[in-house]
């Protein structure tokens, strides 16, 4: 069994790594070391789905990110990266899946029904990585650092509406994430949280105070001390494992105690622009 499981975790990073190629089934056969006939029915019973129903999940995701927070992209020029021969085809596959047209998820995006379709692929990250979790755990010394603040209060999954509305005001006011570093503060556990008393902010270092805006900017300062920090590689589906594992198995091996300062990530290279599996996260534990 453990043997099917690691051949198929080998797919799936396979898939991830290759969204922008033409996945050839026969290779994704020899990586499973099954012929076709069995392939297209174990994929599905380890995958809940068929394999290229994962690939166009995966690939309608990206879509969706650059639609929703890359204003500039124009929807010909996604379709084609998905892997679209034409426009209409891409705007059916799109609505099926988000009950939207791609320019209307453009100008107001709603997850809602993205959750339902894409809840299999979560599970199934969420379990490779609580199978093969090993944390790589540095003790650093993290600066006082002034933060341009937006509160995400309700629900995580309406979290997408705010992130865009953050992104905007960051355009605006010229604050890249090439000059000014990304932040998330995580408050609360979604798993334990009920939806609407979730709270999570969307920051961006600052060199000094910006004025307060409508849009419900703040400033805030992450403090500075001591924090154990572990450096994330792939997909945001894999960080509720990780931040657990270094709640539990890492501090209670530890001789370390908690600062009174929430757990917060930094968002060192972004998706869509890097594919998932290029992602590049560092989650800061502060401690004492």
């Amino acid at each position: 069994m453990v043997k099917y499981q690691n051949r198929f975790i080998e797919i799936l990073s396979y898939v991830e790594a290759n969204l922008d190629t033409d996945l050839d089934v026969e290779k994704l056969c020899q990586l499973a070391y099954l012929s076709k006939y069995h392939f297209h029915r174990q994929c599905s019973a380890f995958f809940g789905m068929s394999v290229m129903s994962l690939v166009k999940l995966l690939r309608l995701k990206r879509a969706a990110y650059q639609l929703a927070y890359r204003s500039e992209t124009k929807v010909v020029d996604v379709a084609l990266a998905c892997g679209y021969e034409s426009h209409e085809g891409f705007c059916r596959a799109f609505k099926k899946i988000f009950n939207q047209s791609p320019s209307g998820f453009s100008l107001a995006p709603d997850w809602t029904p993205w959750h339902s379709k894409y809840e299999p692929i979560l599970k199934l990250r969420t379990k490779i990585m609580t199978d093969k979790v090993n944390l790589n755990v540095e003790i650093v010394e993290f600066p006082e650092t002034l933060v341009a603040t937006m509160e995400h209060r309700g629900a995580p999954d309406l979290l997408g509406n705010t992130i865009k509305k953050f992104i905007e005001w960051r355009k605006e006011n010229r604050f890249p994430p090439s000059k000014s570093k990304t932040f998330n503060l995580l408050y609360d556990d979604p798993n334990v949280t009920a939806p609407d008393e979730y709270r999570l902010d969307l920051c961006c270092s600052i060199e000094c105070e910006v004025e307060e805006s409508p849009e419900g900017i703040v400033n805030k300062v992450i403090p500075k001390g001591r924090c154990a920090v572990i450096r994330h590689i792939g997909s945001d589906d894999y960080l509720s494992v990780l931040i657990n594992s270094l709640y539990s198995k890492w501090l209670e091996e530890s001789h370390y105690e908690l600062r009174d300062f929430p757990i917060f990530l930094e968002r060192v290279c972004f998706f869509p622009e890097s594919s998932e599996n290029e992602v590049i996260t560092d989650i800061y534990l502060p401690i004492k």
